[in-house]
């Protein structure tokens, strides 16, 4: 793949956020990755959806997290994308939004607990409400630290990243990761539908409990596990 594909990509998958109701005026962006070009590609900070071009699209290295291409700067965002992408060398691909449901739950924070099939079909474990920022961190780094924030998380928990491929911050929103960016987004989309149907569920009962553990591995075993049989070969 060339930069010029990559940034094709990034374009689109950044639109694929407006047409999934995900964000709203430039309260979100998409990053995906080339681990042998070695830089990530990424939109650029405060720049309309409607007004954007592929060649706006700004392209980082992944040794530095310094800009390497591109005329505009880059998504304030993307010392956080470059955090995740350093420690989790598999994701190639970012989603950051303020998404309505998920961003409810950040802001509550509380965790995205699986209370249904529809969220183990995704997500293995709950999606984790990460600590809120300290003074310190926030007067820092702040983007940066917000990456390490999320990485610290997981390791404290114990969670897969690969298998939970999705956290909310307390106070901000949501990431969402994946292979490539198609899949962070695909990822981004279902994290705000289990958000809302958690909503929803805790309006009709409050008391509601999480998923039986053995139907939740059924369900996600089934599309991620070794033996899975969901959809075609």
């Amino acid at each position: 793949m060339n930069v010029d594909e990559l940034k094709r990509i990034v374009y689109e998958e950044n639109l694929n956020l407006v047409k999934n109701d995900l964000v709203i005026l430039t309260w979100g962006n998409v990053s995906m990755a080339d681990r042998e070009l070695g830089v990530f590609v990424i939109k650029p900070s405060g720049v309309s959806y409607k007004k954007m071009k592929p060649k706006d699209m700004v392209v980082v290295s992944l040794k530095t997290g310094k800009k390497v291409g591109g005329k505009l700067n880059p998504s304030s965002d993307t010392p956080t994308h470059y955090e995740l992408y350093k420690k989790f060398s598999k994701v190639n691909g970012i989603v950051h939004t303020h998404s309505m449901f998920a961003t409810a739950f950040a802001q509550a924070g509380v965790d995205i607990i699986p209370l249904g099939t529809t969220h183990a079909d995704t997500f293995y474990d709950a999606v984790p409400c990460v600590r809120k920022l300290n003074k310190k961190e926030i007067e820092g780094n702040y983007e940066a630290n917000t990456g390490l924030a999320i990485i610290k998380e997981f390791k404290k928990r114990n969670i897969c990243h690969l298998e939970t491929p999705a956290a909310i911050l307390e106070s901000h929103g949501s990431f969402a990761w994946g292979k490539d960016a198609h899949e962070a987004v695909k990822n981004a989309i279902t994290l705000e539908a289990v958000a809302k149907m958690n909503f929803l569920t805790y309006s009709i009962n409050p008391k509601v409990k999480k998923i039986d553990q053995y139907l939740s591995n059924k369900h996600y075993e089934r599309k991620h596990g070794k033996n899975a049989y969901y959809g075609q070969k």
